[in-house]
Parts: C-alpha cells; sequence; structure tokens
C-alpha cells in the first residue's frame, strides 16, 4: 500500500512537471511567433482599425484589398521573381563551391593544407558590410554594377560551408575511404557515388540557409542597382514605406507576408531530409 501511494506521488509529480514544461515551451513559441502573427493580423486590417485605440487583434476586413494592392501596385511579384533567381542561383552556386573545397581540404594531399584552411575561416571574420566599399569599387571596374552577376558571383563562395562540409567529410569512416581506393574508384566518382549522397543533410541544411540570406539582402542589392525591374523584394518592401502620402501599413504587412513563402516553402520541402540527417547524427 505504501509503495502504491508512493508511485501514485511519483507519478503526479512527473506529469506536473510535464506540463510545466509544456507551458514554458508554449509560451516560448507564442513571444518567437509573436511579430508574425502580428504582421499577419495587420495585413488584413484597414489603417482606421491598425491605428485604433485598443488595438484589435483580430482579422479586419481589407485582406484581399490589401494583398492585391502589395502584389500588383508596388510590383511585388516581379521582385520575388528576381530574389528568387539570385537566391536560387547563389545557393547552387554556393553549395557546389563549398563542396569542392571542402573535398580538397580533406582527400587531397596539398602543400600548406592546414594554413589555406585557416586563411578560409579568417573571411568568417569580415561580413560583407566591411568590404562593401571595395567590393563596389572592384564589381563597377568589371562593368557589372547594375546587372544580375553583382548580385551573384561576389556571393558564390561561403568559408561556413566549407567548414561545415569538411567537418562533415572528417567524420566520414576512413575505411570506407580505403575501400573506394581498393575498388579503383577515383576521387570524381567517390565524390559523385559516395558524398553526395552521404551529405544529403548538409546540404540541405547550407541550402536553407544561403537560401535565406541571399533572400534577404537588402544593403548590397539597394548599393548597386539602379534599374528597379532588377530589384530584389527586400527593397521592394523599403519602397512601400517611401511614398509621400502616409504608409499603408496594412499593405506593407501584406507584402512582408507574402516575402515570407518561399523560405517557409523551402524548409517545409527540405524538413524530412534535415530532420533524417539529425537522426544520423545521433546515431553517429
Amino acid at each position: 500500500m505504501r509503495k502504491q501511494a508512493l508511485l501514485f506521488l511519483q507519478n503526479n509529480a512527473f506529469h506536473g512537471k510535464r506540463w510545466i514544461r509544456h507551458l514554458v515551451l508554449l509560451a516560448a513559441v507564442f513571444v518567437i511567433a509573436a511579430p508574425v502573427l502580428c504582421a499577419l493580423i495587420f495585413s488584413t486590417q484597414t489603417p482606421a482599425q491598425i491605428f485604433s485605440y485598443p488595438p484589435k487583434l483580430s482579422f479586419g476586413s481589407a485582406a484581399i484589398d490589401n494583398y492585391t494592392m502589395a502584389w500588383e501596385t508596388y510590383k511585388l511579384g516581379l521582385y520575388m521573381k528576381n530574389s528568387l533567381f539570385i537566391a536560387v542561383t547563389v545557393t547552387l552556386g554556393k553549395t557546389l563551391t563549398a563542396f569542392l573545397a571542402a573535398t580538397a581540404f580533406v582527400y587531397l594531399r596539398l602543400p600548406f593544407r592546414g594554413f589555406f584552411f585557416a586563411f578560409v575561416l579568417m573571411t568568417l571574420m569580415m561580413p560583407t558590410e566591411i568590404m562593401i566599399i571595395a567590393l563596389f569599387d572592384r564589381i563597377t571596374d568589371l562593368g557589372w554594377a547594375d546587372s544580375y552577376l553583382a548580385l551573384t558571383i561576389p556571393f558564390m563562395a561561403s568559408a561556413t560551408s566549407v567548414f561545415l562540409f569538411r567537418q562533415h567529410f572528417l567524420q566520414i569512416p576512413l575505411e570506407l575511404v580505403d575501400a573506394a581506393r581498393v575498388d579503383g574508384i577515383g576521387l570524381p566518382s567517390f565524390m559523385i557515388r559516395i558524398l553526395l549522397p552521404m551529405s544529403r543533410h548538409v546540404i540541405a541544411a547550407m541550402a536553407l540557409i544561403d537560401f535565406v540570406y541571399v533572400w534577404n539582402q537588402y544593403l548590397w542589392p539597394l548599393v548597386i542597382i539602379r534599374d528597379g525591374s532588377r530589384q530584389v523584394v527586400q527593397v521592394g518592401l523599403r519602397m512601400m514605406t517611401a511614398g509621400q502620402d502616409a504608409t499603408h501599413w496594412g499593405v506593407v504587412m501584406a507584402g512582408a507576408v507574402i516575402t515570407l513563402v518561399p523560405p517557409l516553402l523551402l524548409f517545409f520541402i527540405l524538413q524530412k531530409v534535415l530532420v533524417l540527417g539529425v537522426g544520423l547524427g545521433q546515431e553517429k
């Protein structure tokens, strides 16, 4: 009897702690999602509803008008097409160069290999904003200003991606590499038949990070692009607030919600591969 009472108290304490953990997690999720929820609600409201007091945290009556105006009047579709082309191009290029560079650092016996890898890591400490003047001069000298080349070529290499690929390759058992050499598999075939399938989760993670980074670029496109037809979506959002009349925040919020769709879709597409990668990492 005493043992059963003790088990009953332990079960109650366990369920109580679980409820507390769930409440803390729900509170954290709400805090993180609050800006997106506010943007979603305001995107459906008229200016009078947005500036009413007390604030109305319910869906308004101007959803269709706001989203239509953001898409057609402010040409958000054109800017999203430009950003999508640039983000996909840079993501593919950056993934390919990082994959090749990491393969060379791990599987090729290059002189001063450690020194060159340390030099690549040093570039992590130099954000684009620091190099923007020198980069502007170089791109202008090449005649690439106001073109897609200026928005894609300078971002085709990433020290972070090289580092992550290298760390992943170092975890691959040496026996597998030796077996491939014994079977006469050369490096190009080894990359395609073995490294590439084993790196799917790393490629998915890097693709998602790189896509979101390029998609959210604002300063560099604002500096180097003059033709509005080549401008990107983040600058397009800024243009919505730069009119002579009062800013229509409902339309701005509608535009912000629309720009969230491509990164979210990419995340849902790659989610299964990312989760599989986490599982494989735990098994190691």
